[in-house]
């Protein structure tokens, strides 16, 4: 793989619903993170082609399962998988598959993580303990991740980057940036830290 900047995707072939005659890495990336955090929203506004989404409406016997807290105007919620593709320079297109965010879809993690090179996960800084479960499950797969802050209106903005890393107990080497989920660049930037991390960290014949 070879690193590539937000302002260079545009140029990289993608757009159109086959892969680009360019395409050489094939990636699958999980789009992972608590309930309501933006993971959904993020492979939309990024996909090259029309996401699938397997979304449905959220019920009253949902609601006792899943916790609404800081996400009460939710109406639905992902109950399979969320699907996008984007094509990068240097030939590298990232198949990413969004996973649900709750605990009773634990089942499908196994099947959707199967294969894949990397995660970025998606953190809400309104509630940084309901990522907990999730980083635990990525870090029990072995996968190399990123962290991004999906930056909600109502986000603290006084917590510094050591205090959002200490909370979240991640290593010195894990990147951790900053994102706007409903932002095409912003989401890439996003993704691109986590390619940059892999790439990084992928044995030097390999690179």
């Amino acid at each position: 793989m070879a690193s590539a900047t937000s302002s260079a995707v545009d140029a990289a072939g993608g757009g159109g619903i086959h892969l680009p005659d360019t395409a050489r890495d094939l990636v699958k990336i999980l789009v992972t993170g608590p309930f309501g955090v933006g993971k959904t929203t993020l492979i939309g506004s990024v996909s090259e082609i029309r996401p699938l989404h397997t979304e449905e409406q959220l019920t009253e016997a949902s609601a006792q399962v899943d916790d609404l807290a800081g996400v009460r105007d939710k109406s639905t919620t992902t109950v399979a998988i969320d699907f996008g593709r984007i094509s990068l320079p240097g030939g590298i297109v990232l198949y990413l598959f969004g996973t649900p965010g709750q605990e009773r879809f634990r089942s499908l993690w196994d099947d959707i993580a199967h294969g894949a090179l990397g995660a970025l996960v998606l953190v809400d800084a309104r509630r940084i303990d309901a990522s907990f479960d999730v980083l635990g499950l990525v870090e029990e797969t072995g996968l190399p991740y990123a962290v991004a802050f999906n930056t909600f209106p109502d986000a603290p903005r006084h917590h510094t980057p050591e205090q959002l890393r200490a909370a979240l107990d991640l290593e010195p080497t894990t990147p951790m940036v900053t994102c706007d989920a409903r932002e095409a660049n912003s989401s890439i930037d996003a993704l691109l830290a986590l390619v940059q991390h892999l790439i990084d960290h992928r044995p030097a014949e390999h690179r």
